[in-house]
């Protein structure tokens, strides 16, 4: 006769074992399994970025007084500069048209605008690398590019947005991000002032302060505090080493910040970028973008202004996460666990690697 023999239950510890938790912005679920970064890596290495750059390139099309596509000159610029993008995937004059002949075949005419901003004349810069002041005439910028393109009847919603290195997709170093405009909400700020909406319909608070309040109680997925801001791991977060900025005040969108919550801003994403480059001690690759209140007119109370970091970095300077086949068309899927994470850039220091000592 044979005897089956109880076993107790395993506890479960979230930093072992397989489960899934709920992106409170957009509604999405994100599986997190700690236990695979125990295998071994034999996958695609990149190519780690060229470290020496000129602080001025003569064959950039973004540096001052360099020649653009269609033969536009920059001008000499001393700071921050802005133009419309040449190959901009946005038009302001596409004509209107829209398809919704059945159920199965439905398009619309898109317009607005898209913009470039350089950040810096420096070629050889980052956002890490810059002054306070320096980036604070960015933050100054990106307030002035939402006012400006959101007065328009014809956009609803500005996103601004970094794509910082090649491995996110930037075909040139030079530092820089865009603003593009938009007729229409697009999905993520959609999803994002639904579940918002809802909760504020609920609970008559908006839900990003409520998190924040919570996340600080919590503690172990802050990565900075300063007076006016708070940088951390959400939750959620599908990359490994994914951020959240977030006011301490309910702010709706970026052109309500005052000076003080500008110049601290300033400060505590140059402290969030250093840390990310000492991390592999590398020019970290992410795409960023804040998003705020859409500019169509409507009441957003249910609103808080918020900036995401998405970096595809994993193990190393040269080992990056994908996102393919099961994140693709199941669930998106994580390794180490967001406190790990958080853990990890809590610890780097606030003086970046390349800095000379002294």
């Amino acid at each position: 006769m044979t005897h089956s023999v109880e076993h107790p239950a395993s506890q479960f510890d979230p930093t072992e074992h397989p489960h899934r938790r709920r992106n409170l912005l957009n509604g999405d679920w994100v599986l997190v399994s700690p236990h695979r970064t125990k295998r071994p890596w034999q996958g695609q290495v990149e190519r780690p970025p060229q470290e020496n750059l000129p602080s001025h390139d003569p064959s950039c099309y973004l540096c001052p007084g360099n020649e653009r596509a269609g033969g536009v000159s920059n001008p000499n610029y001393p700071s921050t500069f802005i133009f419309t993008n040449d190959f901009a995937a946005l038009l302001a004059d596409s004509p209107s048209h829209n398809i919704s002949q059945n159920h199965f075949f439905q398009a619309e005419a898109e317009t607005g605008t898209c913009r470039v901003i350089c950040f810096s004349p420096r070629h050889d810069l980052t956002l890490a690398q810059m002054t306070g002041p320096e980036i604070r005439q960015v933050v100054d910028v990106w307030a002035e590019q939402v006012v400006e393109l959101g007065a328009s009847d014809d956009i609803s919603y500005v996103q601004l947005f970094e794509n910082r290195g090649a491995m996110m997709g930037s075909s040139n170093p030079h530092p820089h991000g865009q603003v593009w405009a938009n007729r229409r909400i697009p999905t993520e700020p959609a999803a994002e002032d639904r579940e918002q909406r809802l909760y504020f319909e609920r609970n008559n608070q908006p839900l990003l302060v409520d998190y924040l309040h919570a996340e600080l109680k919590v503690g172990e997925r802050i990565v900075l505090e300063s007076d006016e801001w708070v940088v951390l791991v959400p939750y959620w977060a599908v990359w490994p080493f994914e951020t959240l900025i977030l006011p301490r005040q309910h702010v709706l969108h970026m052109p309500d910040l005052n000076d003080a919550q500008r110049d601290d801003l300033a400060l505590i994403l140059k402290q969030l970028l250093i840390r990310y480059d000492n991390l592999f001690e590398t020019s970290f690759p992410y795409s960023m973008g804040w998003h705020g209140q859409p500019t169509d007119g409507g009441r957003y109370p249910h609103w808080q202004l918020h900036a995401h970091f998405y970096p595809p970095l994993l193990r190393s300077a040269t080992v990056r996460k994908f996102m393919v086949g099961y994140e693709l068309l199941a669930t998106p899927q994580r390794d180490i666990t967001p406190e790990q994470a958080a853990a990890r850039l809590r610890q780097q220091s606030n003086i970046h690697y390349k800095s000379t000592p002294g």
